[in-house]
């Protein structure tokens, strides 16, 4: 998220609105990341029939676990700035430049987030029983936590783990997401990364200042 194309990607907000997927029961909502106003159930529209689209990819049984969608510019401040200072208490010898790096393998930087945007799901596997499967990692977890683990091609992973990645990777894919591939979690459509890996001219969705209300 710290390469300068994703900062130099034009932005031209197509207008489209926030919805809750709390009102669409399809998709089984986790509730660990809510927040008192639901701003974590929201996505923009379009999101939503590719979400639909991804898990219809599924073989029987098995179901998208949607963990956190938009996030509040402030809230996306706040986890920047304490993951950059535990780093930066870990790391006192890193250079201002090289800690804005690093803190954005795990959390994009506030001006460019893409759960900003509404244009970020951060999601798992699980059961029709919402049982989650076995990914390797816990969703939301730091390389130092899990010796890098988190990263979506990380070798230090089960077997089992990693073909599960595969499948959650095929179906999003399929549904025209992106990878962020240091979150296995971390998917996103439309944003200015989205714009980056895909060669798209613009991003379609901006930065969005006032969080949904209920």
């Amino acid at each position: 998220m710290s390469d300068p194309r994703v900062t130099a990607m034009p932005v031209v907000d197509c207008g489209e609105r926030l919805v809750s997927l709390a009102d669409t029961p399809q998709l089984l909502l986790d509730r660990r990341l809510a927040d008192p106003a639901g701003a974590f159930s929201y996505v923009r529209e379009e999101l939503v029939g590719r979400l639909l689209a991804a898990q219809n990819l599924l073989p029987a049984g098995l179901r998208l676990l949607i963990i956190e969608g938009y996030r509040p510019p402030e809230l996306q401040v706040r986890y920047f700035d304490e993951y950059s200072a535990e780093l930066r208490a870990a790391n006192p010898g890193w250079s201002d430049e090289h800690l804005h790096v690093q803190t954005s393998r795990s959390l994009a930087p506030p001006a460019i987030a893409p759960h900003t945007c509404g244009a970020a799901v951060d999601l798992t596997l699980c059961t029709e029983a919402g049982d989650e499967l076995p990914m390797g990692t816990e969703v939301n977890t730091s390389p130092e936590q899990n010796a890098g683990a988190c990263f979506t091609d990380a070798p230090n992973i089960s077997a089992l783990a990693r073909s599960h990645r595969s499948l959650l990777s095929a179906v999003m894919t399929s549904a025209g997401f992106v990878n962020y591939v240091t979150e296995w979690w971390h998917w996103s459509y439309g944003d200015r990364y989205w714009a980056v890996a895909t060669g798209a001219p613009a991003a379609r969705y901006g930065l969005i200042t006032e969080p949904p209300r209920q």
